[in-house]
Formats: structure tokens, sequence, C-alpha cells
């Protein structure tokens, strides 16, 4: 029996490794904010769908008023991330009322290291998101 080999399945499987690596990556979101003593307690969900577990990341983040001044920087260490998990971590915005926060920037990004790798550039492969009323931007 001879196999057919069409243009369709070999343009399919050429495609496949690229279609496949747009659909991993990592995910920030900015969940919830919460009034807490002495500042804003900001609820992040790390969301890992590559088949790496990071044992280093760390954001710089920029906290913009309402009126888009830069109020300060923060640096969050969300580390570690487990390949394919979702991860809920809570980082407090000290000396900040929430419904003061109008933005929030990724500064850069400090580290991203998957575990027994090297240092990565993480930004290609980060998408950003918020359910606040403060966006959470790049």
């Amino acid at each position: 029996m001879k196999k057919i080999t069409t243009l369709a399945t070999i343009i399919t499987l050429a495609l496949a490794p690229a279609v496949q690596a747009q659909d991993t990556g990592l995910s920030v979101e900015l969940n919830k904010f919460e009034d807490v003593e002495g500042g804003c307690q900001a609820f992040f969900l790390f969301q890992n769908t590559t088949a790496q577990n990071f044992e280093g990341f760390e954001m710089s983040l920029a906290i913009l008023s309402t009126n888009g001044v830069i109020d300060r920087l923060l640096t969050i260490d969300a580390a570690p991330l487990p390949a394919n998990r979702t991860t809920l971590k809570l980082f407090e915005i000290p000396q900040t009322q929430c419904a003061s926060i109008g933005e929030i920037l990724l500064h850069d990004i400090g580290s991203c290291k998957p575990q027994n790798g090297q240092e990565m550039d993480c930004f290609s492969i980060l998408s950003l998101g918020s359910r606040t009323a403060a966006p959470l931007v790049k």
C-alpha cells in the first residue's frame, strides 16, 4: 500500500511546532486588590503553561497613581513557578490605598530562570492582564 502525502499534511506538520509554541508561555493576571492595614494587598495569578519549572521569576513594577504619576517602584519575587500550573501570589504595596492605583507598569524582569537552566528573556513569552480597575501593562 502506497502512502499519499498531501501538501496540506506537510504544511500542517511544519506549522505544528509554531502553533504549539504560541500556546505556551507565562501569563500574569492582577486578579484583585484588597485594602489592608499599612497598604494595598495585590493578588496575582501566575499561569505557567510551559514545560519548564521556573526557580527564578522577579518583576520590577512601577505603581502609577490615578493621574498617571509614578508613585513607587516595587520588586516582587514570584518564584517558584511550577510547569503547567497556575499559582496565586499575594504582594503588599506599602503605604498605598488600592483606590489610588491607576496602573501598574511592568518596568523590568529582574530574573527569569528555568530550573537547572540559564537566565532567559521572558518578555517574549509573557502576557499580562488585570481584572481590577488598574491595568497591568508592559
